[in-house]
């Protein structure tokens, strides 16, 4: 059953004085609409909301910072069935009530409605990691656009999404909402799908605010984070996001940064956030987080979600005693209404529930397919022959996964299974085994407990275990074999090495017994990775002939890997994130998901549940600013996948490298593109930067700086690419100085397609030591965090 929340306080509508009166009389409830005679034409948002503030009661003020309440059923709004919540409304000020959904993904609202014969579908887009893949900025910022259109159509106000954390662990639940272990990556991706959504009028959030990377006792754990890592890494590609496309909000994180919850942390919210970045939107808390509403106030955490009695009551107490002050409130006001009337609904507009869902549908299968990422593929095991009669394995293939667990799911119509595409491609399959693995399937998931919370740990189907005469009898018959393994993590729940990482002995049985049969009889063996992160490939890779990324591509994820598969498209896809040979060669494996400092289970009273906290824990950051290729390439680290590498069914070539001095803080990178196969396809320039050897501080042994994507080039086209590196890129944050140092020396700039590859380079002098910033304001930690941050070279 599932249980709706909504709270509401009533307060009485008079001017503030000087004292806090905190009586309380009735209001008007929640409306959908602002009362359009209020409002006050020619003038900005922001000047509106400084309007309305100086008319609002205290208690009007206090109702307004926090939201109306919480469910995960009919919806956090009345609004929108299914949304994670909304922002209180007065409708005789014009101030409306908005609405705010999960969206990393694609828009979460519950698909049907009490008394309704209707549905309510949003598509399911691929998940952030494979959006990544793509390196393709405008596709991405289409990709947000779309899911602004629904969110539009649907009545949704604020996205909230995209996920922007870092991959730091390949365990991370939430990896998949994630884009990449790059901040770079990270950044550019975030800012593109911003743009695409709030160039629909929609409003889009960017989270988790910031570290947010493991799940495991996410509201009592302690990032331990030294402030290298932190402004280099952590904070670096929303830092990007903002600068390039100022999103209307920004949600705090669940966890403490060196002792301090990020939803209470001045230097986080304001200092860095506002004052350094420049940021003009609203700051919003995870649902239920912190521990202090008065002291998110204070800090800068303009509105507090989903807005429950306790917040308020908080809030009162502390203005009571003067340890919060009404002036607090207006500047959280300010920046929630500035938002508010930048809305659809302060201007009168009305959704129709009609998305274009087709359109939608067949726009996610293309970008599902710029995200694959071809592994391997020797001896040109792929495009497969056409009509080919193919036996498929793996329960996963049948039961094809389109995105990860938790708010950002995605209730869609329908998931395109692999064995679906595959038969709408007229490729022949083996009906044995297709019937034997329906029935496992049916079985299974007959026998799983139904959903009903985020907090709830389903166990994963185990793989089926097959016979030997299956395979052989298949072997005979078929002309290839294609088999799935697939991996499913998500909020609230980081993964397993064991299983999670590592492969099943049912998996390595599977692999061997099917790679044996049909190579016995000269036939080949394709792998599709149907995963949401990094798993193990090292001990197995040389058993297959072919493996296929095509992470988790949404509702059409299975007609985009057959559409590789089948050569229709050509894959030109590269990692976000490196494959490890072993999890021990993760620089955090040691660590992740943190110490548990006591066994106590901490309660959470502002949870409507009571779900508790979990217990203390804490995470030290000891990789530093050498998280994932940083690490893997600076100290020699061999990997079965590196940063940046993806193939293709043609060749490209690069040549003509040029660096050129656009004005004094950037450099213009020219490099010409040529497709020396025969196939069209498209290839990703990536610019990498080695810093001077004598480096005062510790460098990773080369950084991304730049990357473009050509379009598609047919065989013997060249494309001339021009990519923009600028001298704060090439900087270090000093905290010894507190500023950002480009330090002198000679840099060399990389252009290539893979982190591992030479590609091309040119050097670049810089003859003087530049200071890019004022000493900043710093970031105290509780205790010193020592990290490879601090070895020099």
């Amino acid at each position: 059953m599932r249980i709706i929340f909504f709270m509401a306080l009533a307060f009485g509508i008079f001017a503030t004085s000087g004292c806090a009166n905190l009586s309380k009389v009735s209001t008007p409830p929640v409306a959908e609409g602002g009362n359009s005679a209020s409002t006050v034409k020619d003038i900005s948002p922001r000047q509106r909301a400084q309007s309305v503030v100086q008319q609002l009661s205290l208690q009007q003020k206090i109702r307004l910072v926090t939201g109306v309440g919480f469910a995960y059923g009919p919806g956090g709004s009345s609004l929108v069935p299914g949304a994670a919540g909304a922002t209180y409304g007065i409708p005789e000020l014009g101030v409306p009530s908005i609405v705010l959904a999960d969206g990393p993904a694609g828009l979460r609202i519950n698909p049907t409605r009490k008394n309704d014969s209707g549905t309510y579908y949003a598509t399911a887009f691929p998940v952030a990691t494979v959006l990544a893949s793509s390196w393709n900025i405008g596709l991405v910022e289409q990709v947000g656009q779309a899911m602004g259109n629904e969110a539009k159509a649907y009545g949704v106000d604020i996205i909230l999404g995209p996920g922007m954390n870092i991959h730091m662990n390949p365990l991370g639940g939430r990896n998949f909402e994630y884009f990449s272990e790059d901040p770079l990556v990270t950044g550019k991706m975030a800012g593109a799908i911003v743009r695409g959504i709030q160039g629909s009028g929609v409003g889009a959030t960017l989270k988790h605010y910031v570290a947010n990377n493991i799940e495991t006792n996410r509201l009592v754990l302690d990032a331990q984070i030294d402030e290298r890592a932190l402004r280099e890494i952590y904070l670096k590609g929303f830092e990007i996001a903002v600068r390039e496309s100022q999103p209307w909000a920004i949600m705090s994180s669940y966890n403490k940064l060196n002792g301090v919850y990020t939803s209470q942390s001045k230097p986080l919210l304001i200092d860095i956030l506002r004052n350094e970045w420049k940021f003009t939107g609203m700051v919003m808390t995870d649902w239920f987080s912190g521990d202090d509403s008065a002291a998110q106030m204070q800090a800068g955490n303009d509105l507090i979600m989903p807005g429950v009695e306790l917040n308020r009551e908080e809030i009162e107490q502390a203005l009571a005693a003067g340890r919060l002050s009404e002036a607090d409130l207006d500047r959280n006001l300010i920046n929630i209404l500035g938002i508010v009337f930048q809305s659809l609904k302060s201007s009168g507009h009305r959704h129709d529930n009609t998305p274009d869902l087709k359109s939608h549908a067949r726009f996610a299968r293309q970008v599902a397919t710029e995200g694959v990422v071809l592994l391997k593929n020797d001896d040109g095991a792929l495009p497969m022959p056409s009509r080919a009669k193919v036996a498929v394995f793996g329960f996963t293939s049948y039961d094809f996964i389109s995105g990860g667990i938790g708010s950002g799911d995605v209730n869609e119509a329908y998931t395109i299974s692999l064995v679906e595409a595959l038969q709408a491609q007229q490729f022949t399959l083996n009906e044995t085994l297709k019937r034997q693995y329906d029935e496992y399937v049916r079985q299974k998931k007959a026998k799983q407990p139904q959903r009903t919370d985020l907090s709830q740990s389903i166990p994963p189907i185990p793989e089926m275990a097959i016979t030997k005469e299956m395979v052989h009898s298949a072997a005979r018959t078929e002309d290839l074999a294609v088999i799935t393994l697939g991996r499913n993590t998500g909020e609230l729940h980081d993964g397993q090495v064991e299983w999670g990482f590592n492969l099943t002995d049912t998996e390595r049985q599977l692999l061997d017994e099917v790679s044996s049969a049909f190579h016995a009889v000269g036939k080949k063996v394709v792998v599709i990775l149907n995963v949401g992160s990094v798993i193990e490939t090292a001990s197995w890779k040389t058993k297959v002939d072919a493996i296929v990324l095509p992470w988790q591509g949404g509702q059409e994820a299975g007609h985009a890997v057959v559409d590789v598969l089948s050569g229709v498209v050509n894959p030109s896809g590269k990692l976000p994130a490196t494959f490890p040979n072993r999890y021990e060669d993760v620089p955090s494996s040691k660590t992740f998901p943190g110490r548990v400092l006591d066994d106590t289970i901490i309660e959470n009273p502002y949870h409507v549940r009571k779900r508790p906290r979990g217990k203390r824990t804490e995470m030290i950051y000891e990789d530093g600013i050498f998280v994932g290729y940083r690490y893997y390439d600076s100290f020699n680290q061999p990997t079965s996948y590196a940063f940046g590498c993806g193939l293709s069914y043609t060749q490209f070539a690069f040549s003509d490298m040029v660096v050129e001095v656009d004005d004094p803080q950037t450099y213009v990178i020219k490099v010409k593109v040529t497709n020396t196969g025969s196939k069209a396809g498209k290839e990703v320039v990536q610019i990498y930067a080695t810093a001077p050897k004598d480096s005062h501080l510790a460098k990773p042994a080369h950084e991304l700086k730049a990357f473009q994507k050509t379009r598609l080039l047919a065989p013997n086209e060249s494309q001339q690419l021009q990519l923009h590196v600028k001298n704060d890129s090439l900087a270090s944050f000093d905290d010894k100085r507190r500023q950002w140092v480009l330090e002198p020396g000679e840099y060399i700039l990389r252009a290539t397609d893979c982190s591992k590859n030479t590609g091309l380079s040119k050097p670049l002098t810089i003859a003087d030591e530049q200071l890019l910033s004022a000493p900043l304001t710093p970031l105290p930690p509780t205790v010193p965090v020592v990290s490879r941050s601090d070895e020099s070279n």
